[in-house]
């Protein structure tokens, strides 16, 4: 009998590291998994369990993009967690914006700025959940379509579309939340400068 411990292979067959290959992902897996979630320490916990599954599965990794790899995981283990859980539709406490910290900026600067990220923290919750997951995998986590394909399990063209739909939907949700606010629509910078012209 063998009374060496159970290893996970850690080294994959093109001479890589788990480390090396997966790791560097954590922060987008991170922000994929607190927009899935919507509760940051669930997220932590899907990133956790999605870690873990990856370190697992490693030696089944056929190479590619590690990244799109690692992504694909954390989704599917986002929509395990939520299938499995009572989802309580609570808003979950802002550390950084309940603190004591001082600004660093004028006050009247970090209005805005405030401002401008509840905006669109209100106008992205605002778009269909399908839709939701391309905008952040493309736009705050600089996906390529070919990535998100990868992600998705789809094919690139329903991501061209997909997107195009996804950014329609978030104008949309981002002109109501302006307008609930009483601020005046926002119009695209072309239609400015075409304003601004005698």
């Amino acid at each position: 009998m063998n009374n060496r411990p159970f290893r996970l292979a850690t080294i994959h067959a093109t001479g890589e590291s788990f480390d090396e290959l997966v790791l560097p992902h954590l922060a987008a897996a991170s922000r994929l998994a607190r927009w899935l979630m919507r509760n940051e320490h669930d997220a932590d916990d899907v990133v956790q369990e999605a870690s873990l599954r990856a370190l697992r599965y490693f030696r089944t990794f056929t190479g590619g993009n590690s990244r799109a790899w690692f992504l694909r995981i954390v989704r599917n283990t986002c929509w395990s967690w939520r299938a499995n859980r009572f989802e309580a539709l609570t808003d979950p406490f802002d550390e950084q914006q309940h603190s004591g910290a001082r600004p660093a900026s004028d006050p009247e600067t970090l209005l805005l700025r405030t401002d401008d990220v509840t905006l669109i923290q209100q106008a992205i919750s605002h778009v269909p959940e399908r839709f939701r997951e391309l905008l952040v995998l493309r736009e705050l986590d600089g996906l390529s379509y070919r990535e998100l394909a990868g992600v998705m399990d789809v094919p690139i063209g329903t991501v061209m579309s997909s997107l195009s739909r996804g950014r329609q939907a978030f104008r949309d949700a981002l002109d109501n939340q302006l307008k609930q606010s009483g601020i005046q629509k926002r119009t695209h910078p072309r239609e400015q400068e075409a304003d601004a012209v005698p």
